[in-house]
């Protein structure tokens, strides 16, 4: 990394610790692997796009751990 690195936009939506502790558990290594893919690629419209999709992943999978709401 140079010294001009600047942190990907995306990077903020990959926070963790407001979630339950349970979800943080899910959310926590997609932040590890955003700040990996972060440093390693270089700026461009596909890591854009990469970012996008992990991002989205994410958030899939953090959904699929919320309880069903009680009816």
């Amino acid at each position: 990394m140079s010294g001009d690195y600047k942190e990907h936009k995306l990077i903020r939506f990959f926070a963790y610790a407001h979630l339950p502790e349970g979800l943080q558990k899910i959310s926590k290594p997609f932040h590890s692997l955003a700040k990996g893919m972060d440093a390693l690629l270089p700026d461009c419209e596909e890591k854009d796009v990469a970012m996008r999709k992990l991002l989205e992943a994410k958030d899939c999978a953090v959904r699929a751990n919320i309880p069903e709401p009680k009816k």
